[in-house]
């Protein structure tokens, strides 16, 4: 780990510009700094423009605190009950989050009510070397200072940036328990990086990863739609597999050969610039589990599909509180691709093809059969049905009942 006193690099020792810096970051950290607080670019921003990536989100750590930051700007909307953080909303939807740096806290400081703990520590206000060491990997923990134009580095993540490393801050063994999330997040990373996870991060998963099962199951399913986001479901659940993570993960998913595969094209569909949502990627996880429960023969009725993907996506949407909307999407693209797998000839087919959730059905249908190539006969039958067969029709608008004018009160 790190020396004392941190490493500091000058603006002519890093290639990080201001130039490919948010303009409205900027002017966040311009202000806070003027008023004469510490203004930090913080976190993943600074490790993507060291790598000369292009960072999809600007977070800023400040030693001013959270109503100090709502002072300084009328945009800004303090969040959290328990972990305050300022949100200063611009244009378009975008925010810039702004956090005070914080502390670990020791044992004496911690109040008689346990119950008070959690607060407390999350609230506690530090220095900016004491909040580097309070994040999760050594790579994540690197300012840029706008006050000067400096990368300062308190854990050595530098060096693990130049060794392609994941690297925890701290030992695995105990971070893994304060936080079961990192198991998933140092995976998730060294997949989107191209990166190594140091050696003792292993031995901590081995012993630790039960407690998967006790995080926050929104966490876990913001973590897995990230995967879907960056294209790296594939690699990420594989070595979770690997790794004994996928029943403390995702209970329900069997994370066979097949299923992985199917994931793979999926993946490569994000990296072509297809942006996938919940549902498809839900009907993605579960596809192979669902072929095998319902045979796809003409001996199988509807009534059996419908009845075993309501079975497979119900305890994984309850679980993670989907709404039940993206939960009848993704049942309607897993039967969509069991109509499609029992061939042509079926009943209502002319209203199936020109249903408006047939053409997602068939996308996924389509990356299926690059997992299955005995299918691909099917696929070109039903894709020179779908081109005789016209556009897809769109869904009804329902009209508005016109209200009646209520009568005048009568005057008498």
């Amino acid at each position: 780990m790190a020396s004392d006193l941190p490493i500091i690099l000058a603006r002519d020792q890093h290639p990080i510009s201001r130039r490919q810096v948010d303009e409205d970051c900027l002017k966040v950290l311009y202000r806070l700094h003027r008023n004469g607080f510490k203004s930090y670019l913080v976190g993943g921003s600074v490790r993507d423009l060291l790598l000369g990536r292009t960072p999809k989100d600007f977070d800023i750590g400040t030693d001013a605190t959270p109503n100090q930051i709502k002072r300084l700007f009328r945009n800004c909307f303090l969040v959290g009950r328990r972990f305050r953080l300022a949100h200063i909303r611009f244009a378009g939807n975008k925010v810039i989050e702004v956090a005070t740096f914080r502390r670990e806290v020791s044992p004496e400081e911690l109040p008689d009510d346990p119950s008070d703990h959690l607060h407390f520590v999350q609230n506690l206000f530090g220095t900016p070397g004491e909040d580097a060491f309070r994040r999760d990997f050594t790579i994540n923990a690197l300012f840029y200072n706008i006050a000067d134009f400096s990368v300062i580095d308190h854990v050595d993540g530098l060096a693990d940036l130049q060794q392609r490393l994941i690297r925890v801050i701290g030992d695995p063994l105990v971070r893994f328990v304060e936080d079961p999330v990192r198991m998933l997040r140092a995976i998730e990373f060294a997949a989107r990086l191209d990166f190594k996870l140091c050696d003792d991060i292993f031995p901590a998963i081995e012993q630790h990863r039960e407690l998967l099962a006790t995080a926050a199951p929104a966490r876990i399913r913001e973590e897995i739609m990230a995967l879907f986001r960056y294209g790296i479901a594939a690699p990420v659940l594989h070595q979770c597999r690997e790794l004994g993570m996928l029943p403390h993960l995702l209970a329900g998913y069997p994370g066979t050969d097949e299923g992985i595969s199917m994931l793979a094209q999926v993946d490569a569909r994000t990296h072509s610039g297809i942006i996938i949502d919940e549902s498809f990627a839900l009907a993605a996880l579960y596809l192979r589990l669902f072929m095998d429960s319902c045979p796809p023969g003409r001996s199988t009725p509807m009534t059996t599909a419908l009845q075993s993907a309501n079975e497979i996506l119900t305890p994984h949407c309850r679980y993670f509180s989907i709404a039940a909307g993206i939960r009848l999407q993704a049942r309607d693209l897993l039967i969509g691709c069991f109509r499609l797998v029992r061939g042509r000839g079926q009943r209502g087919e002319q209203k199936f093809l020109r249903h408006p959730a047939t053409a997602t059905a068939m996308e996924l249908f389509t990356l299926w059969t690059q997992v299955r190539p005995d299918l691909l006969p099917l696929l070109q039958e039903w894709n020179s049905a779908i081109s005789t067969c016209g556009k897809p029709v769109e869904a009804p608008v329902r009209r508005k009942r016109r209200r009646r004018k209520k009568k005048p009160a009568p005057l008498i």
